[in-house]
């Protein structure tokens, strides 16, 4: 017996195992049960995915000679026709081929005869978007009223290009693009089927090539087969694919943060050496550096299973998560200007000497978000929290009583040690008042001086100052506004804060109504009474007056800008 390949073996012959594609199942399974059928269908979505799958167990639900149900029997001649390809009342026709209108209408005059075998006529149109106009118009009536035995399955890939007219009658699903766990988790079902011993890592590359389509994972795994020898093994399929092995990416990064060029340098002639693909390096490049972000704001979303579960939790926990968004960046920018590159060995050279160029700072190691934090606090804002923290200082001897003193007689030949001189502590510098809750003036007056940013000046403007102690400043935030309450924005402000007035201090907001009028809310007002005041300026204007008049002319206040 001829091989048959994996594509069409392991075709899903029931929508209890067809993989993804759930709201579809379900939708479809519903109206068959409860017998609500439609005469026209639209299955979208790229290659791949199920289209035409799903369209032949719709057809055996319809025909399968126990009854119309969503599990056909699949043992029937009917179930077992279809399956083969050989049921003489389900025609499928390929549009790409067919797309003249004497075609369609020959076609359609042969649908008002009944059925030879079976309960429906279904007529399976596949990328129906390639048909032409004419041929569109002429199945426009019988898509609108068809004979009761007739049903229809149309499948595209690109719905755009077909009529409204059409879209209009027919009942759409829109397939999705299969998840690289559900392709992998499909594949190890049929290699243990197959009894073909495989590589998890082999199967994570194949899904990901896939790019969502389960008939292109098939096809890989075929002949990922073939290329190794009736084994799935990681190095073979990397081989296959030119896919970039980790330890090139690993290798990069840890150069990275060791400021090595020259290792940089070496690994991309490694890579160069090997043929593997500078295109494929960024893309996985940018993909770790992903998961990379992703293990240092959500490590428990990386799988305890993962292999290189371990090297991505140090990496993250070495990087600085603003240097992570900034690679990211710039590797997905460096696949982008291979094409205009002088080559694509260049192309990436200087995308890896860019990422090496913008570190966040140089040194024999990368420096982590608790020092990276700690670096930006400049030594004059941190002098006021160590001195507030500082134990008090032994009083030093005046110089001139250091020379009053005598000096006591020594042997020549009995080696002295230099006294120590301790520096005088310079004197502290007193803490700054901290603001009062009698009133908004003092928190409107201090917020320029915090120089805050982004986020954390949102939060700052959108606050009303409550209550401030030694230690704590409560604030109160409308809870329309409860979005800017991120925990990044008020560790700045807590910050700023405790820097200025050189005292550790504890930021606690309220998510309440305010009742006075905070920084945003007066900043508001201002630009509105600015923009009163332009408004009454231009109105005034008599030029403007007499183009008014003179035209019958209207003045639009919007387009208005305040100097």
């Amino acid at each position: 017996m001829s091989y048959q390949v994996l594509a069409r073996k392991w075709r899903p012959k029931s929508f209890a195992t067809l993989v993804g594609q759930e709201h579809v199942v379900r939708a479809l399974t519903h109206a068959l049960s409860e017998q609500r059928l439609h005469h026209a269908y639209l299955f979208t979505g790229t290659r791949g995915v199920g289209k035409t799958t799903i369209a032949r167990i719709l057809a055996k639900s319809l025909n399968c000679e126990v009854g119309i149900s969503a599990s056909p029997c699949g043992v029937c001649s009917a179930c077992a026709e279809i399956d083969s390809g050989r049921f003489v009342d389900l025609l499928e026709v390929d549009a790409a081929t067919n797309t003249r209108v004497d075609e369609m209408r020959q076609l359609l005059e042969n649908a008002v005869y009944a059925p030879t075998r079976g309960r429906y006529k279904v007529y399976v149109i596949d990328e129906v978007h390639m048909l032409s106009n004419s041929a569109f118009n002429a199945m426009l009536k019988t898509l609108e009223e068809p004979p009761e035995h007739v049903k229809f399955i149309l499948a595209t890939t690109d719905p755009q290009k077909i009529p409204v007219t059409v879209l209009s009658r027919c009942l759409q699903f829109n397939l999705k693009q299969m998840q690289p766990a559900a392709i992998s988790g499909h594949l190890s079902r049929i290699l243990d089927s197959e009894a073909i011993p495989y590589e998890p890592g082999a199967l994570n590359l194949l899904a990901r090539s896939a790019a969502g389509s389960m008939r292109d994972a098939l096809s890989l795994l075929d002949q990922a087969i073939a290329h190794g020898s009736g084994k799935v093994e990681e190095g073979q399929v990397r081989d296959m694919l030119g896919t970039v092995d980790l330890d090139y990416l690993f290798s990069l990064l840890d150069a990275l943060l060791a400021g090595d060029a020259a290792t940089l340098l070496g690994v991309a002639d490694d890579m160069a050496g090997r043929s593997l693909s500078f295109d494929a390096a960024l893309q996985e490049l940018a993909t770790l550096l992903t998961r990379i972000q992703v293990a240092q704001l959500a490590p428990q979303a990386i799988a305890d299973d993962l292999p290189e579960r371990a090297r991505l939790l140090d990496l993250a926990a070495r990087m600085d998560p603003e240097f992570v968004q900034l690679a990211y960046q710039i590797a997905v920018h460096g696949r982008q200007e291979l094409a205009l590159a002088p080559d694509d060995y260049a192309g990436f050279v200087m995308t890896v000497l860019r990422l090496h160029a913008f570190r966040p700072e140089s040194g024999d190691a990368m420096p982590t978000p608790a020092a990276n934090k700690a670096s930006r606090t400049s030594p004059q804002a941190r002098a006021p929290e160590a001195v507030y923290r500082a134990e008090p200082a032994a009083l030093v001897a005046a110089p001139g009583e250091r020379q009053a003193a005598p000096r006591a007689a020594v042997p020549t030949d009995t080696p002295v040690a230099a006294p120590a001189v301790t520096p005088a502590a310079a004197p502290a510098a007193a803490p700054r008042p901290l603001p009062t809750a009698a009133g908004d003036d003092d928190w409107h007056r201090l917020l320029p001086e915090l120089k805050l940013s982004g986020m954390a000046r949102e939060l700052a403007q959108h606050c009303e100052l409550r209550t401030v102690d030694a230690t704590q400043v409560s604030l109160r935030l409308a809870p329309v506004h409860r979005h800017l309450q991120m925990k990044p924005a008020q560790d700045k402000l807590q910050q700023a804060l405790s820097e200025h007035f050189g005292r550790p201090l504890v930021v606690r907001i309220e998510l309440a109504d305010t009742e006075g009028a905070t920084p945003a809310a007066n900043a508001q007002r201002a630009r509105e009474e600015r923009q009163e005041k332009a408004v009454a300026a231009i109105e005034q204007d008599g030029f403007v007056r007499e183009v008014i008049e003179m035209f019958d002319a209207q003045l639009i206040e919007s387009s208005i800008k305040p100097i």
